[in-house]
């Protein structure tokens, strides 16, 4: 605990052995305390009167050294919480490691998250639309087409355009009009297949 830094102004500063016995020193920390009296054989005190005394030196410490500047002071506390941090905070080798095996383990399990709500998509849009399944095999781009139509009936071929730029394939934006559309077309034809097919009853009982 006791740094060479501070051993070394403990020497200069400190009476010799002869009158140490007679001094009490005050320290801020009782661990620096210990270590000081095994190095130095002198009596070290922390606690009664030895914070105040600390605290005042602290508020005046501009004043009682000479050429100390408020922004100098800030500066030497900001670098000793600096030093002070990295000593205290110690290098583990196998933490790089370990972000990049808990880095692999998230990729893996978005990618079963994004395969299970794919899935899903799939799932409840194929009651809606089940033709868009065939076309679009892509998961993201199956995603993107549902975004874009919503309600296949209420979807026109205004929109073929952005349709397009999702498939990026002129031939499934055709399909998936088509099978959207297959359905209101079969409805009009059945119309005019019964109204063909009732034209014809009438010609054939007469």
């Amino acid at each position: 605990l006791v740094h060479d830094d501070l051993r070394t102004f403990l020497d200069t500063n400190l009476p010799k052995e002869k009158k140490r016995a007679k001094m009490i020193l005050g320290v801020a920390d009782s661990r620096i305390a210990s270590a000081i009296n095994e190095h130095f054989s002198i009596s070290c005190q922390h606690t009664g009167v030895i914070p105040e005394l600390l605290r005042g030196l602290r508020l005046h410490f501009p004043n009682l050294v000479k050429g100390l500047t408020d922004q100098n002071q800030s500066k030497a506390q900001l670098g000793l919480g600096h030093a002070y941090s990295r000593a205290k905070v110690k290098f583990n080798v196998n933490r790089v490691d370990n972000m990049i095996i808990q880095s692999i383990a998230l990729l893996d399990q978005l990618d079963k998250d994004i395969n299970t709500f794919s899935m899903r998509i799939r799932e409840w849009y194929g009651y809606h639309f089940p033709e868009l399944i065939r076309i679009i095999s892509d998961n993201y781009t199956y995603a993107r087409v549902v975004y874009l139509m919503k309600n296949r009936k209420e979807f026109t071929i205004n929109h073929e355009e952005e349709l397009e730029a999702i498939t990026m394939d002129s031939g499934k934006t055709a399909a998936i009009l088509i099978e959207k559309n297959l359905q209101s077309i079969m409805k009009k034809n059945w119309k005019q297949l019964q109204w063909i097919a009732g034209k014809q009853r009438q010609f054939s009982k007469q």
